[in-house]
């Protein structure tokens, strides 16, 4: 049955109750279509290697056909792709330097941080590396971006306007093995929270995104690079299928890694099933700089000033409140005054806590309403938050 049939049938609304590992499997156990890899170098467990020699020379022939040949793999292809040198080895020493100088200081700042799916301790997280390397150290961070190999990856998958965001990674001898999940947008969700989209936003939530990392460090496989499920973006359920026990149990058992080296990129669908291996070595500290692009197209036509409406409809809104029978009402008005969604924004100061996610504005109006906030304390905790999200 096609998708459009399926949804025509059983709507457009799913949960958990829909989801089908042996429809999952019969995806994952798919075999990579060479012919429509031609310039890859080789495939290694199903995942296509390119070098960015073979790159660069394909782009200064036919940029958008080889742009068109990546978005393919990208799309519904193996889901992810390995580039071989793509940065110069001393721009990425010099660039670890600067990370580890802002790790070290922010440790020593008490501001120690973790992952969303990993605590401090064997992971070391620094957020933002993108801006904190540009202003630490800006001759590297434009020797390590200006790249025509690195831009083509992404323009094939999100088109011009891109724009990026990262985050170093660091995981020392003995670290755990993350549990296999989905990324950003609809990954950070609950299954709660991601079952009230309609199947179409749970496919537009792949194509908003493209997920990477660079490899600071060399990584053989005993130092934990991540683990990818080829195929698995393919399911259209995956967003409500990686945390249940049968999808986790097939991910271990099918999961492929490929070690990598220093300034070797690796890219794939953030729908994609992933996780970032254990290291086992007794020495290695594997160091990565995750990549999170994001397309143009993620953002409103107009800026409004929720702050400026919430404040100005506050006493009718707690008027509505307090109204019996005016459940709906208010949550209609809710979603229209206060943005819902907590990003972007500055995770040093708005780390996730009790989930993958810090709390949203609309999360801050209805704890007023609840408790009962004056005017006073709702305009001085929403100036918190906009200031700690660097709004």
């Amino acid at each position: 049955m096609s998708v459009d049939q399926d949804e025509r049938t059983q709507g457009a609304f799913r949960t958990v109750a829909d989801l089908d590992v042996e429809a999952f499997s019969a995806l994952c156990e798919r075999e990579v279509d060479v012919d429509a890899l031609p310039t890859a170098s080789e495939i290694v467990r199903k995942v296509p290697v390119y070098t960015a020699a073979a790159l660069r020379a394909a782009a200064a022939t036919d940029r958008r056909a080889i742009m068109a040949e990546l978005n393919g793999c990208i799309l519904d292809g193996p889901g992810a792709l390995a580039v071989r040198g793509v940065l110069d080895p001393a721009v990425v020493d010099a660039a670890s330097a600067a990370y580890r100088e802002l790790i070290d200081e922010e440790a020593a700042a008490g501001r120690s941080a973790g992952d969303h799916f990993a605590a401090p301790g064997k992971n070391e997280r620094l957020w933002n590396s993108f801006q904190k390397l540009a202003e630490r150290a800006p001759s590297t961070f434009v020797a390590y971006f200006a790249n025509p190999v690195l831009d083509l990856v992404c323009e094939s998958w999100l088109g011009p306007g891109y724009r990026m965001t990262a985050q170093v990674n660091v995981v020392h001898p003995g670290g755990d093995a993350q549990r296999p999940h989905r990324d950003y947008h609809l990954g950070f969700l609950s299954d709660d929270e991601a079952a009230r989209y309609p199947l179409p936003m749970h496919r537009a939530s792949a194509l908003l995104t493209l997920q990477g990392a660079v490899a600071h460090s060399d990584m053989a496989v005993e130092s934990g690079p991540t683990r990818l499920l080829p195929f698995s973006q393919c399911y259209d359920l995956g967003y409500l299928a990686y945390r249940d026990p049968a999808f986790e149990d097939y991910f271990t058992e099918h999961f492929v890694q490929l070690p990598l080296q220093r300034g070797d990129l690796l890219v794939f669908n953030p729908a994609l099933f992933h996780a970032a291996g254990d290291n086992r070595t007794a020495d290695v500290v594997r160091t990565a700089n995750l990549l999170q692009v994001s397309s143009a197209f993620g953002k409103p036509m107009e800026t409004i000033d929720t702050t400026g409406i919430i404040l100005r409809c506050f006493a009718d809104l707690r008027a509505l409140h307090g109204r019996e029978g005016a459940d709906d009402e208010l949550e209609a008005a809710l979603t229209m005054v206060a943005d819902g969604y907590p990003f972007p924004g500055n995770l040093d100061s708005t780390p996730p806590t009790g989930g993958l996610a810090p709390p949203s504005q609309r999360d801050v109006l209805r704890q007023a309403l609840d408790e009962g906030w004056s005017l006073e304390q709702l305009s001085s905790a929403l100036a918190t938050q906009q200031a700690a999200r660097g709004a």
